[in-house]
């Protein structure tokens, strides 16, 4: 048996996609498996996550779902919806504009090649302040001290944490973030994002990431809800460039939220059995 893969990349934040718009690949009870196994960088491809693409159940273009590298199924994932995106506009299923199916709900996608590079810029939920919605425990906007850092949190179509610090850099993530994503105020995890003021309307991100359990270079959703935080506390007024490890995003608020950012195809492979 033969299964037809294309890895893509976005920032650094790099994801196995599998088509499955005119066929099942492989069984839904199965994909939680194959998603660690194939994910793993020594024993698999390695991965962040494994995209599935296939078609629409509500009125859509696409339908994505993302399993990452513990098996878990993510709502959503910004970087793999401009993955997703750039092999779906690659392989003609879709136009410049179209609609992905989520189970965070639908997103628009607005794709584009500039010369030889391609970018896309997708619609973003409206942030989620209220700690019902996030989920967190209690109610009101979310404000914490956990392990000494002043944590807000916020939904921008999964949980986020979000902390400000005088310098990303000098924070010990793989020690800071894992007791603030498994904090007992947020009952389904979060994930963990420092971030460092660097201009007017300009930002430096650290994402750890819920399901990675680790540092990503890149989170769209991550840089999402940071540039929502800062906005949201009154230090930023305009669209905000959010730099991460693997690259940058600009992060608009006016006339709708979108996120943009590259995408690149890295290569594509047969898994034999």
């Amino acid at each position: 048996m033969e299964i037809r893969f294309v890895k893509l990349q976005e920032n650094g934040s790099d994801f196995i996609v599998i088509d499955e718009f005119e066929k099942t690949v492989i069984p839904d009870e199965m994909k939680a498996e194959f998603a660690a196994l194939y994910c793993d960088r020594r024993f698999g491809i390695g991965a962040e996550g494994v995209l599935f693409l296939a078609k629409p159940t509500q009125k859509a273009d696409v339908r994505m779902r993302v399993f990452q590298t513990d098996g878990s199924e993510a709502e959503i994932c910004g970087n793999g919806v401009r993955c997703l995106a750039k092999y779906s506009f690659d392989a003609g299923y879709v136009k410049e504009r179209f609609t992905v199916e989520t189970p965070a709900g639908p997103v628009g996608v607005f794709a584009r090649y500039t010369d030889e590079d391609f970018t896309a810029a997708i619609s973003m939920s409206e942030p989620k302040f209220e700690r019902k919605e996030i989920p967190a425990t209690g109610e009101g906007e979310y404000h914490e001290q956990i392990g000494g850092f002043d944590v807000y949190a916020v939904n921008t179509g999964v949980p986020h944490a979000v902390i400000l610090v005088d310098a990303v850099d000098s924070v010990d993530l793989a020690a800071a973030a894992p007791p603030i994503r498994r904090h007992a105020t947020f009952p389904e995890g979060a994930n963990v994002n420092f971030v460092q003021k660097t201009g007017d309307d300009s930002i430096r991100v650290r994402t750890f990431g819920r399901g990675a359990e680790d540092e990503t270079l890149s989170c769209g959703t991550g840089a999402t809800a940071s540039a929502a935080v800062v906005r949201h506390l009154g230090y930023m007024k305009g669209p905000v460039q959010v730099e991460t490890k693997g690259g940058p995003l600009t992060i608009s608020f006016e006339g709708g939220k979108t996120m943009e950012g590259p995408a690149v195809t890295v290569f594509a492979g047969v898994i034999v059995y």
